[in-house]
């Protein structure tokens, strides 16, 4: 142990999903245990602060508005809505604050004064230094580490987007005046849920994508319905694009840190190269949202031996433990899908393995997803696509959301429900939702698959008339 160090059972670095549900389960085990997190902003980590909450809350004001827009259809007469996107982030940044509050308040009733606010980094294996805002350092050692730090925004090396300044999936959620016209660089599940926002807010919206579909890990009859319903929205698509250069025209350049607000005359021209031709597309504001990178750099995992991928992403095995004893990795850091759901089953693993001396690993774990349009998409198992390189004989169901009789009430009848069945077992190998309240109605294929039921089962239930999940009996009857 160094001379003047601080000796822990435990050490979490970084406060996100995984790390802040472990400190509480570790210090009932009677481990003496630290966290780390870099910044009081950060507490409770990226879902609460930067991603999931504040996104789906201003999420909920877009949706929002496009029903008062569409008011009419139901018979009911509205003004035209006026977006203030101040107020908009206002209550954003209310609800964070409401969320890292609650946070905060349990990590400290836990870790008592073993909750540190500043920067670490690995001078040995089991050893870490921590900087604070101020400028003071803390040598700590543990016997168990686990890194738990997240995820920032991808920026490419695209010339001229430093000089011309752009926005981030964080910083876009402070503009207070709505764009002009948002270019959105990406067409993912980031890009895809800001775009469709923005454009209900009432902005002109143009999504860039490199590959030949949207949502290159999705069926291609998903992507296109995806594509139809966002494109009725009046959102433009340029795919199988490939920008050449950014450049900013008419005024000050904007940095991503400090994003200046649309101001007339201001532009950002992308030159893009499109098959053998090029073209410009102007616009007031460029997001980029083309993926995410970890937060590994400033860790120095070089000094505690951990192995990364070429990416900065901590490998792991299925039990998260990394090549260094005594050293684990959670949630996004280890790469992979980055969901707070996985974060959350990260943490079970380790808790399970640790503190409840069982034997649970990653191994064969069903992770569902969401995109939160409207309608939303929810997936969970193989894709079609999937299912037939991996060997297996299918059976595929679809059928269109309008033909769920709890849609036509709702007045929500765009989207398209497809279901993939193993031939041989009757088992739902995976299932695709594009339909109202989609993320709820998955869990419910979720737990079939988890239990190895056949999809008879929900082909053959009774589900409550008329609700979306009934759109389950509709599907799986077309088998």
């Amino acid at each position: 142990m160094e001379v003047n160090a601080q000796h822990y059972d435990d050490i979490i670095i970084g406060g996100g999903k995984a790390g802040k549900t472990l400190a509480p389960a570790l210090v009932a085990d009677g481990r003496k245990t630290a966290l780390v997190e870099r910044s009081l902003n950060m507490i409770g980590g990226g879902c609460i602060n930067i991603a999931c909450i504040p996104t789906k809350t201003m999420v909920a004001s877009a949706n929002v508005a496009n029903t008062v827009r569409n008011s009419a259809a139901y018979g009911v007469k509205a003004n035209t809505p006026i977006v203030d996107l101040a107020e908009v982030i206002q209550r954003k940044r209310a609800v964070v604050q409401s969320a890292r509050e609650v946070n905060l308040h349990n990590l400290e009733t836990a870790l008592n004064n073993n909750l540190l606010i500043g920067e670490a980094r690995f001078v040995a294996p089991k050893t870490i230094e921590v900087t604070t805002a101020e400028g003071n350092t803390r040598i700590l050692t543990a016997e168990r580490l686990f890194v738990n730090t997240g995820t920032r925004p991808l920026i490419p090396s695209l010339p001229g987007l430093t000089e011309a300044g752009f926005l981030t999936s964080e910083s876009i959620m402070e503009l207070e005046h709505l764009p002009e016209h948002l270019i959105v660089l990406g067409s993912g599940y980031i890009g895809l849920e800001f775009a469709q926002m923005f454009r209900r807010f009432g902005s002109r919206v143009t999504v860039i994508g490199q590959s030949e579909q949207i949502l290159s890990q999705q069926d291609p009859d998903i992507a296109i319905a995806v594509q139809t319903l966002l494109e009725q929205d009046g959102i433009e698509f340029l795919l199988k694009a490939k920008v050449l250069k950014v450049v900013r025209v008419g005024g000050a350049s904007r940095t991503e840190a400090s994003p200046l607000e649309n101001r007339t005359g201001n532009q950002t021209i992308l030159q893009i190269q499109v098959g053998a031709r090029e073209i410009n597309i102007q616009g007031s504001h460029l997001l980029v949202a083309v993926g995410r990178a970890p937060n590994s750099e400033s860790l120095n995992l070089a000094a505690a031996g951990v192995a990364t991928d070429t990416r900065g992403f901590i490998q792991v095995n299925d039990r998260l433990e990394t090549n260094i004893p005594g050293i684990w990795a959670l949630g996004d850091i280890k790469g992979g899908p980055q969901y707070t759901h996985i974060s959350l089953d990260d943490y079970r693993i380790i808790k399970a393995n640790l503190i409840d001396r069982g034997n649970r690993s990653t191994q064969d774990r069903l992770v569902p997803s969401c995109l939160f349009i409207d309608p939303e998409l929810a997936q969970v198992g193989l894709t079609e696509t999937e299912a037939q390189q991996q060997g297996y004989a299918i059976r595929v169901a679809k059928v269109d959301a309008s033909a769920v009789p709890r849609a036509k009430t709702l007045g929500q009848t765009d989207g398209l429900l497809k279901a993939i069945v193993d031939t041989d077992t009757g088992r739902i190998l995976g299932c695709s939702l594009l339909c109202h309240e989609a993320g709820e109605v998955i869990s419910t294929v979720q737990m079939v698959m988890q239990a190895q039921m056949p999809y008879t089962i929900l082909r053959d239930g009774i589900l409550t008339h008329p609700t979306m999940t009934e759109g389950l009996n509709i599907l799986f009857s077309k088998l």
